[in-house]
């Protein structure tokens, strides 16, 4: 049930939203807003996009679409969704050191925010203390609960309605002062705490700018806003737990975890900000590191390496799966064919690696006689 509140004054609650504000940045977060829970405006547009298919083989997305639709029915009692910032990335990653290691088809490009610790791990203790915080300072029982990616939650929606930004073209949520490379997470709670207004400089600024549409390299946006989960290759390198589309694979290049093309050519993420956390920095030298020094890891060298990432959820097989196709891309390279015919003769691979490892070898032999 929900706890009485009517033994605070409205300006408890201002002070309370101050506190917290106060809090998050203490904890790290770069921002923190404050909405209700009325996510009508939205019911329309998730259920075309299932019934689009665009989820693809993501059944998850299906389920219990009212509690995503309806916050109160997800976690009782549900007034607020109290929205959380944090910027992820490294100082060293720029723009420009992007898009120059997604021209060399020897590396491996991985997403940005995957080149550290799981934010998982670190935003959920984070958060933990801020509403152990809360609770102290309202001294009764709370309802509240705190979400980071691991719920069905419509966090950018949230987030959106509280202000932080706007959900552009390619479904990313922008800051106009921040850009897009950020993590959100959410408390919700049954305190009636001000809501946030979105101020008129983070309503949409997408304008007639359709830069992510016209760089997807799999074109997997049918539209503003219309992501077909099936061609993105964030979708095709992690969700998928199966065989990834011939015709897919010659457009993925060398991205083998994730995608940031959408971002990376985004204007708006000229504002972007570096993050301080330590644990967002790269590891393992994953953000220059060749295909081939990554597909010579063996499974222990695999978990070993991914030990507290959030890589290490596709598992080995879908990361031999993910290297082949890269190294299937890459320039003709007597080693890489070499490396997979050695490959091949390990006993621990499942058949879906296989059939992409065979793929990319008679995809070197193509580039060698066209060579």
């Amino acid at each position: 049930m929900t706890a009485p509140t009517n033994k605070h004054s409205p300006d408890f609650f201002i002070q309370l939203k101050n506190n917290i504000q106060q809090w998050s940045l203490d904890a790290g977060f770069q921002q923190m807003l404050i909405t209700d829970v009325n996510l009508q405006d939205y019911q329309q547009y998730y259920q075309d996009w299932l019934d689009n298919q665009y989820h693809g083989d993501m059944s998850y997305m299906q389920r219990n679409v009212d509690k995503r639709l309806q916050p109160a029915l997800l976690h009782e009692g549900t007034l607020r969704c109290i929205s959380f910032r944090m910027d992820y990335l490294p100082d060293s990653q720029s723009r420009i050191l992007m898009e120059d290691l997604l021209q060399q088809p020897d590396k491996a490009y991985i997403s940005r925010y995957a080149l550290g610790r799981d934010y998982h791990k670190l935003i959920r203790k984070r958060l933990s203390v801020l509403a152990n915080k809360i609770q102290q300072q309202v001294e009764q029982t709370l309802n509240q609960r705190a979400f980071v990616d691991s719920a069905p939650v419509l966090e950018r929606a949230l987030a959106e309605k509280a202000g932080m930004g706007w959900i552009g073209k390619n479904t990313m949520l922008i800051n106009k002062k921040a850009g897009s490379y950020f993590f959100l997470a959410e408390i919700l709670t049954d305190l009636p705490l001000p809501i946030d207004k979105p101020e008129e400089e983070q309503m949409n600024h997408c304008g007639s700018c359709q830069k992510c549409l016209d760089v997807c390299p799999t074109k997997a946006f049918t539209g503003p806003n219309q992501l077909d989960a099936r061609r993105c290759i964030s979708y095709l390198t992690i969700e998928l737990h199966g065989s990834i589309p011939l015709e897919l694979r010659p457009l993925i290049g060398n991205r083998i975890y994730g995608c940031d093309d959408c971002q990376i050519f985004c204007p708006w993420n000229k504002f972007n900000q570096t993050t301080a956390e330590v644990d967002f920095s790269p590891r393992q030298q994953l953000d220059d590191s060749s295909l081939l020094t990554l597909f010579g890891w063996s499974e222990s060298e695999f978990l070993d390496r991914t030990a507290g990432s959030p890589i290490r959820r596709i598992g080995y097989q879908r990361w031999l799966r993910n290297l082949a196709v890269g190294l299937g891309n890459a320039h003709y390279d007597v080693d890489i064919i070499n490396t997979l015919h050695a490959r091949l003769q390990a006993e621990d691979l499942e058949p879906m690696a296989i059939e992409h490892m065979q793929w990319a070898i008679e995809q070197q032999k193509i580039k060698k006689c066209g060579a």
